[in-house]
């Protein structure tokens, strides 16, 4: 017999481990996770050219139909008889301070009305006293009014650039250089107005998770907080891979990846239907080290992360990412310091807020920056205010 044939006659029968690990992977990668994941967003596996439009058609209808349900709440809502947050508390524990202007393009979506109806309902989620004070901050300089913000003030106190500011703004032809003017115009005016403790800065299409005060209060109680410039509370979902330059998560990655195999190979003895001959050795534990780290991957981290929202305990805190401000947690005075640092540098296409505040907090001494995993809030702004909008926004 050829030496081949004797060769694969005794490695590939189903008693050899590589066989069975061979025939495990093809299984495992080829069968089960398309058949599980093709549907998930977020997965290598997700068929994009059979789900993509019509998942986003239905999450733009979905946010549609919270924005008309927004508005007629906010309609039919009397100052005298709806929860006033137009007093706010002076040196209260915690600001939140929206930060909007008008959007042309998704007016019918009314995102302002859907942030500021879920804060009115969880702000009172802590118990008799409310969970923070908060504040609107309305930067629409154009001649057309922000009729959301005009809406909520029997509601909520809004702050507003001066006359003169508003001219000033006007002439501005850099679009992103307005944004940071206008982000540092909230952060100093919830700081001089209010002077809290604590400060998050929302934009108006951050939309807050039921768990929102109660993780952010955990987070406020860690030490950590004490020496940090932000928090930043929501990272793009489709950014949270563990196949990226972030020297933390690839930690992560390898660390599930061999409590998995660990798992695995301790268990394989008392439980083993299959009749794999796998041992707690060297080469076994690589192989499904590399097993689990691959098939975490391709499912996709972001569906991992999902259980940590069983506690606010759970929550992950890790090194700032770059990219992007709809949520920011400033612990005590840092929205000042914050705000000085975006005064600094200027900005343009390639070099907005998120990136300059991401590189000030890095090359400043003794500055830190975090970010907390999973999010606390969900985008839910498809139409740009800064950026070109397609006719029909997609997920992805």
């Amino acid at each position: 017999m050829p030496r081949w044939k004797v060769f694969f006659s005794q490695r590939l029968r189903w008693s050899s481990s590589l066989t069975q690990a061979l025939t495990l992977s093809v299984i495992t990668f080829c069968v089960i996770l398309p058949l599980c994941c093709h549907r998930l967003l977020y997965s290598y596996y997700f068929f994009r050219f059979m789900y993509l439009n019509s998942m986003s058609e239905e999450v733009l209808q979905k946010s549609l139909e919270r924005g008309q349900d927004a508005l007629r709440f906010w309609q039919n809502s009397s100052p005298l008889e709806s929860t006033r947050f137009s007093d706010v508390a002076q040196n209260p524990e915690l600001l939140v301070t929206v930060v909007t202007a008008r959007r042309n393009e998704a007016r019918d979506f009314h995102y302002l009305l859907q942030v500021m109806r879920q804060l009115s309902s969880l702000a009172y989620s802590c118990g008799e006293q409310r969970c923070a004070e908060v504040m609107l901050c309305d930067v629409e300089s154009g001649p057309q009014e922000n009729e959301d913000a005009k809406l909520l003030g029997a509601h909520f106190k809004v702050i507003r650039h001066s006359a003169q500011e508003q001219q000033t703004n006007m002439g501005q032809i850099n679009t992103f250089e307005k944004e940071k003017k206008d982000y540092v115009f909230c952060l100093r005016q919830g700081w001089e107005l209010v002077k809290p403790k604590n400060m998050i800065i929302l934009e108006d299409d951050a939309l807050p998770r039921q768990d929102f005060f109660q993780v952010v209060n955990d987070l406020l109680s860690r030490r950590f907080a004490i020496h940090t410039l932000y928090i930043k509370l929501y990272h793009p979902e489709r950014l949270q891979r563990y196949w990226n330059p972030e020297p933390y998560r690839i930690l992560e990655w390898v660390g599930l990846g061999l409590v998995g195999a660990t798992a695995l190979l301790l268990t394989i003895p008392y439980w083993n239907p299959c009749s794999f001959s796998f041992t707690l050795s060297a080469t076994h534990l690589i192989f499904f080290t590399l097993y689990f780290m691959i098939a975490a991957e391709l499912m996709g981290r972001h569906y991992l992360l999902e259980v940590r929202r069983i506690s606010p305990q759970l929550y992950a805190v890790s090194p700032a990412t770059e990219c992007c401000t709809p949520a920011m947690l400033f612990p005590g005075n840092a929205s000042l310091r914050a705000a000085d640092l975006l005064d600094s540098s200027f900005c343009y296409k390639g070099n907005a807020k998120d990136m300059v505040l991401y590189r000030m907090a890095r090359i400043t001494p003794g500055e830190r920056s975090h970010s907390v995993e999973p999010n606390l809030v969900t985008h839910i702004g498809a139409f740009s205010s800064v950026r070109p909008n397609p006719s029909r926004p997609k997920l992805l």
